[in-house]
């Protein structure tokens, strides 16, 4: 069995492979320079994972992996438009670089491809296989718009938050370790096992990731308190939120628009009821609590602990992460 490393490795191999037209150039460049640009290949590599951990074949299993893959991406132009986000990965996003009308289009471009990659499949598997990939593409689009739906809302539910970021970050994750598990032709009951893993540990991811834009170390080039200053929706806020009284509620509310504090005031002062609200530790909790339960999950699937070794190793290096 390959290792996490070795696994990445040869994704990436396969992705230098991937083959685009050169004209329209505007349509393809693009997605060359969007795949290109890095990432922790997160997907892909649980997908992969999730094949040989059940005796599957990696190469059969990697144009799945390139499709996850090319999905994701596809996922962030446009995510970057909604964002009106400049940059992406430390370089010009899609959107800053060609325009709105470029990214969309590239974007849509990307979506197709991934499309046309999972029918390279063994067409035994592709049905199930597909089903898999659309039920986790839909997840995601509905995680986003209710993303979208609570910049809105005064306050959201800490079970509302939960939800969202079970659609928007889990889906891809656990939808990419089933549909390994199915390549590999895994039991009904371990690709559901293996669902409830992966859901886990992509709730402990978000939640990590929430914790660290506010509580994160600068030095590791993390920056500090984006999310605060965007007056977004983080569990840390949906958490503090719920704990506030209500002099304290609009002071979370309304802290980042106020013109007269400097950008480290309106984190400091944010942070500090945080602070007094134990939102931290609550957060810190909740991320043990689903990486355990994911770890445990692992234990319930029908094949030894030697060969989910890989997929524990995945899921401490996820959650073990500085930045």
């Amino acid at each position: 069995m390959y290792n996490n490393a070795q696994i990445l490795e040869l994704f990436e191999q396969s992705l230098r492979q991937l083959r685009t037209p050169e004209e329209p150039e505007l349509l393809y460049a693009p997605i060359i320079y969007s795949m290109s640009g890095g990432g922790k290949r997160l997907r892909p590599v649980l997908l992969l994972l999730s094949t040989e951990a059940f005796g599957g074949s990696v190469d059969e299993a990697m144009t799945a992996a390139m499709a996850v893959e090319v999905f994701h991406n596809f996922t962030l132009l446009h995510d970057d438009i909604m964002d009106n986000a400049d940059m992406r990965r430390g370089k010009p996003s899609v959107f800053a670089k060609w325009g709105e009308n470029v990214a969309i289009l590239s974007g849509d471009a990307m979506l197709i491809t991934a499309y046309k990659l999972l029918t390279e499949l063994n067409p035994t598997k592709l049905q199930r296989v597909m089903r898999i990939f659309n039920d986790m593409a839909l997840e995601v689009c509905e995680g986003q718009q209710y993303d979208m739906d609570f910049e809105s809302q005064k306050k959201v539910m800490v079970v509302e938050y939960i939800q969202m970021i079970e659609r928007k970050t889990s889906a891809l994750l656990s939808g990419s370790a089933m549909i390994g598990a199915t390549i590999a032709g895994a039991s009904d009951a371990d690709i559901k096992l293996l669902y409830r893993f992966a859901t886990e540990l992509g709730l402990a991811f978000q939640l990590q990731d929430d914790l660290l834009d506010s509580y994160g170390d600068e030095a590791l080039g993390k920056k500090i308190g984006g999310d605060i200053l965007e007056g977004k929706q983080t569990y840390l806020m949906v958490q503090a939120m719920s704990r506030a009284t209500e002099e304290e509620r609009e002071v979370l509310r309304t802290t980042h628009l106020n013109s007269k504090l400097s950008d480290t005031e309106k984190i400091a002062t944010v942070k500090a009821l945080y602070d007094k609200l134990e939102v931290k530790r609550a957060t810190e909790q909740q991320i043990d609590q689903r990486f355990e339960r994911a770890l445990g999950i692992l234990d319930s699937l029908s094949i030894g602990a030697e060969r989910t070794v890989h997929l524990a190793e995945f899921a401490r290096n996820l959650i073990g992460r500085k930045k």
